[in-house]
């Protein structure tokens, strides 16, 4: 009897699916004037208010936090946060993410007409996962959506790989996972998948060649890498 290891018997090319992340892999950055936008409203430069806009985002986008628990942590201490305010930094917050990019996610139905199963895996605040739900059409042709204030999970949290994985009916080994932050790789491929992160499309391209993926996106240059993405 062969003594072979389970690993060792794994096919070559085993990879089922894709599941990848929003912001900046399936959107375009936040362009400077939508920033500089933002952080004047919120009384702020644009470093201070990055820095306060990033510093609460992981309960935001897990729902620990409401919209005014949130804003009112960003905001300048000159700032007075009423309804108006609330209300216009909550509408720019989603603008400033809904730069769709249709190459990637025309890619993502070829993919998936090719026979591998997509799914979405994004760290989201309420208010822009209503806006997805509501406005994507093309979140109805993947096969699993999850979005981290919904299931009440952010990434890295092992849990939410498990729980895309269930949703996706894959095996981890069996699904390559692309995310532009560093520590959300990291604990993909802790998790079993195949990881990649993504800074260029052509970049991406490469790496999916690297693990036999047979459709690719197509080819773009000068496209920005995140800073800090959702």
């Amino acid at each position: 009897m062969s003594g072979a290891s389970v690993e060792s018997t794994r096919p070559v090319n085993r990879i089922r699916g894709l599941i990848l992340d929003y912001g900046e892999v399936l959107c375009r950055p936040p362009s400077p004037d939508k920033i500089e936008r933002m952080a004047g409203g919120a009384g702020l430069d644009p470093e201070t208010f990055a820095a306060r806009y990033y510093r609460e985002r992981g309960p935001y986008d897990r729902g620990d936090l409401s919209p005014a628990d949130y804003w009112s942590r960003v905001v300048s201490d000159t700032v007075v946060l009423g309804e108006g305010l609330l209300g216009t930094l909550r509408q720019w917050d989603v603008e400033m993410w809904s730069d769709v990019d249709r190459d990637m996610t025309e890619w993502l139905h070829e993919a998936r007409a090719a026979g591998l199963k997509t799914a979405l895996l994004s760290n989201m605040h309420p208010d822009m996962a209503l806006y997805a739900r509501r406005s994507f059409d093309w979140l109805q042709h993947l096969n699993c959506v999850i979005l981290s204030c919904e299931v009440r999970l952010i990434k890295p949290d092992y849990a939410i790989y498990k729980r895309c994985l269930e949703g996706i009916e894959l095996l981890p080994f069996e699904a390559c996972f692309i995310d532009d932050r560093d520590a959300n790789v990291r604990a993909a491929r802790d998790a079993g998948l195949t990881a990649l992160r993504f800074q260029t499309v052509e970049s991406l391209r490469n790496d999916l060649m690297g693990i036999g993926i047979p459709v690719l996106p197509r080819a773009r240059s000068n496209r920005h890498t995140s800073a800090e993405p959702e």
